[in-house]
């Protein structure tokens, strides 16, 4: 598999979760300002985890699945790629394993996770892969490109219908989900969105 000219982020599961910041990735990817990488692996744990969490969405998830699909269209590190690394690398969770294995056969640049102690710096590091907190990582594409990520946020807020959000509900949505330093940022740019 070749790597990709863009800067590849490989989103863990814990960012695929919340709705919102799902949303928020999926509208900066569709930019152009990364490459989105995720496994089927990683889409069965968070609709997973979601059902627990909310038994009501039940067998109601495709949708959603589909639709980031079809906005990132080459969003699929291959099973069998990531299986052939996963048995060589250790990790403090053995779950996180394939997250780390795909994002080295997915030629990642970055993890964006969460869970930050899941993948110590001296174990990832070794990959050329660094791992980063979706805030942060946000953050890295609103300085790298301001008017396409905000171009981006805008339109994210645009196809929120129920109930319609203003820019400052949309910021607090954003602080809501863990974006706290985004939620900041687009409130200084409350005009645009």
């Amino acid at each position: 598999m070749a790597g990709h000219a863009r800067y590849t982020a490989l989103l863990d599961a814990c960012v695929l979760y919340p709705v919102a910041l799902s949303d928020a990735l999926m509208s900066l990817a569709v930019t152009g300002l990364f490459a989105a990488k995720w496994t089927q692996s990683i889409e069965h744990e968070w609709i997973r985890n979601l059902e627990q969490h909310r038994p009501d969405l039940t067998g109601r998830l495709d949708t959603r699945r589909d639709m980031m699909r079809s906005v990132v269209p080459d969003w699929e590190v291959q099973e069998d790629a990531w299986q052939a690394i996963a048995s060589s690398l250790t990790l403090p969770d053995k779950d996180d394993v394939h997250v780390l294995a795909a994002a080295i056969a997915g030629h990642a640049d970055c993890i964006v996770t969460a869970n930050l102690k899941d993948f110590p710096a001296d174990t990832v590091n070794l990959f050329g892969i660094e791992v980063i907190h979706p805030d942060d990582f946000i953050l890295k594409q609103l300085d790298l490109d301001p008017f396409s990520a905000l171009g981006a946020f805008k339109e994210m807020r645009a196809r929120w219908k129920k109930p319609h959000a203003t820019p400052e509900a949309f910021a607090q949505v954003m602080e809501k989900n863990g974006l706290v330093v985004t939620a900041e940022r687009l409130r200084q740019a409350l005009q645009l969105l």
